[in-house]
């Protein structure tokens, strides 16, 4: 549960850079693209808050639904798109994630 939440914090903070990209190259490049809509549905609001944010900084529209306990969280990202990384490994932890959300996913060096 803190690995996952710590996970959580990372991807966060690594998808506010979005915002303004570093004017350095970036050494891996994450592609992304989830054509059809996904769903999760998660219990804890802060979690679900962070994974809405995260989401919407990398531009997938993201709609939340909160019933039954729980909150309903659909996404898509229908055009390919790109996050530039800094390192292999994180270009790893990125395809993870993208992965565990059902994204078509690979990176480039």
């Amino acid at each position: 549960m803190i690995r996952a939440q710590l996970l959580l914090i990372v991807l966060a903070g690594a998808a506010l850079s979005l915002a303004n990209p570093p004017a350095i190259s970036a050494a891996e490049v994450v592609h992304y693209q989830c054509k059809e809509w996904k769903a999760k549905h998660i219990h804890d609001t802060d979690k679900a808050k962070t994974i809405a944010e995260t989401l919407k900084k990398l531009k997938c529209e993201v709609q939340s639904s909160g019933h039954d306990g729980h909150i309903d969280l659909k996404y898509r990202c229908e055009k390919e798109r790109q996050l530039p990384v800094k390192t292999h490994e994180e270009a790893v932890k990125w395809e993870k994630w993208f992965k565990e959300y059902g994204f078509k996913v690979y990176h480039t060096h």
